[in-house]
């Protein structure tokens, strides 16, 4: 007997302990619900074990060796996950023991932690004009999907408008999370322009609009001066206006509070955070400190207090009984932990960063971007997508006049070390053999 005979172990003679515990005879008894015929009772055509650390590693090496990376090619693979630099710091931090764990943790047993999250939900508040921060979840759609839900919640209304170039998956997230109960309309936006039209918004405009959503930067990279009369229409309608934004443009765009967004949600993937094959990805949602808002806010939220005789601060969750956490089954939306890890790196960068630290990073993704539009207008046969409309981190180029379709151009890219871009053409039929850079 072991000294754990509680850990599961393969020798018959605990096994037939195990069993007997439970009442059986055999193993097979557990599969009695299994038909026989759907049963494997071959042998596994597998080879040998590797019982060598240094095989196993020479084994992997090999098989990572057949990948190609955005740190061997140079990548202009964007549409949510981009690989921006992240600093050395961000790293470090992320792969400490206090930090690196498997849940949220306690702010009785993790005070370090919740006061990370705390500055990192202070810091994004900055730039998105908001006091209330949620500590991330899974994704930016989901975020946003949940502050759809939210606004359906306070407003009782049932319908959202989304305007403007939207990514299928994101769609997809919107319409799996937001159906039955709530209706989703699209509002047209203008091709040649990338803007979106204000007269097909007021005409869809009415007194069951929940929320008007959109984008800034959009999907397709634009930056719609039109984000304050946006905004001011869905007020005067009643509905709330939900602005999904790159929290890293925010070092050089208005923070959306300042043009009336009652609800900011995003992800944080392009705050230190790397692309590890899709995603590094962390959604966030932002609103006034109003209790509307937090009340439908389904995330623990960390709140700080002074404690007795001015030794510091504590941080905890506040308001807990609103969570999904708390109401289980109960709760009409869900909001994952599983990301907060991210939250305390998005945290670390931003405060690396500083506020002139973002804007030079903002400054200089704008003008690179502008830099290769220009470059790109000048190559025959290839059209920039609204050249006079500005821009951020990406925008859209057309195909249409060239012999080629964007997979073989993307084909010829990867022969000389570039990934191309996204190719559009199947989410965006109307903008033919297209892409997003």
């Amino acid at each position: 007997v072991t000294a754990y005979p509680y850990i599961p172990n393969a020798l018959p003679e605990i096994q037939q302990r195990m069993l007997r515990e439970i009442g059986l005879d055999s193993i097979d008894q557990l599969y009695d619900t299994i038909p026989q015929h759907i049963r494997f009772r071959d042998s596994l055509d597998l080879p040998p074990a590797i019982r060598s650390e240094a095989d196993l590693r020479a084994h992997i090496e090999a098989l990572l060796s057949d990948n190609r990376h955005t740190g061997h090619n140079l990548s202009f693979l964007g549409g949510g996950c981009a690989r921006h630099y992240v600093p050395a710091v961000c790293d470090e931090i992320a792969q400490r023991g206090e930090y690196l764990t498997a849940y949220v943790g306690d702010p009785h047993i993790s005070p370090g932690k919740y006061q990370a999250l705390f500055e990192y939900q202070s810091m994004l508040g900055a730039l998105t004009g908001m006091l209330v921060v949620t500590p991330p979840t899974y994704d930016g759609s989901g975020a946003a999907a949940s502050s759809l839900a939210m606004a359906a919640r306070i407003t009782g209304r049932r319908r959202v408008l989304l305007l403007g170039a939207i990514s299928a998956d994101r769609r997809s997230q919107f319409e799996t999370f937001l159906s039955p109960t709530v209706n989703i309309d699209q509002v047209d936006w203008d091709l040649k322009s990338g803007l979106i039209s204000e007269t097909e918004l007021q005409a869809k405009l009415g007194d069951d609009v929940a929320a008007v959503y959109f984008e800034c930067p959009s999907y397709l990279g634009f930056i719609d001066s039109q984000a304050r009369q946006l905004t001011a229409m869905a007020k005067a309608s009643g509905a709330l206006s939900v602005v999904y934004v790159d929290p890293i443009s925010l070092g050089v765009l208005a923070a959306p509070r300042d043009y009336g967004a009652d609800i900011v949600c995003g992800d944080l993937q392009s705050l230190g955070l790397h692309m590890n094959a899709g995603g590094g990805l962390a959604g966030f949602i932002a609103t006034p400190d109003e209790e509307r808002f937090v009340a439908e806010n389904p995330a623990i939220l960390i709140s700080g207090a002074p404690k007795p005789g001015g030794q510091g601060w504590s941080f905890a969750w506040c308001t807990f009984d609103r969570t999904s956490y708390i109401k289980r089954e109960d709760t009409q939306d869900y909001y994952g932990t599983t990301q907060w890890l991210w939250g305390i790196i998005a945290g670390v960068y931003m405060a690396l960063m500083g506020p002139h630290g973002l804007a030079e990073v903002g400054e200089t993704i704008s003008q690179r971007a502008a830099y290769l539009r220009r470059l790109i207008s000048a190559i025959d046969g290839v059209t920039v997508m609204a050249p006079e409309t500005p821009c951020f981190k990406e925008f859209a180029i057309r195909f249409d006049h060239s012999a080629v379709t964007v997979a073989e151009v993307n084909d010829r890219l990867r022969v000389q070390g570039i990934f191309g871009g996204k190719d559009l053409s199947g989410e965006f039929p109307e903008l033919g053999q297209s892409a997003l850079c």
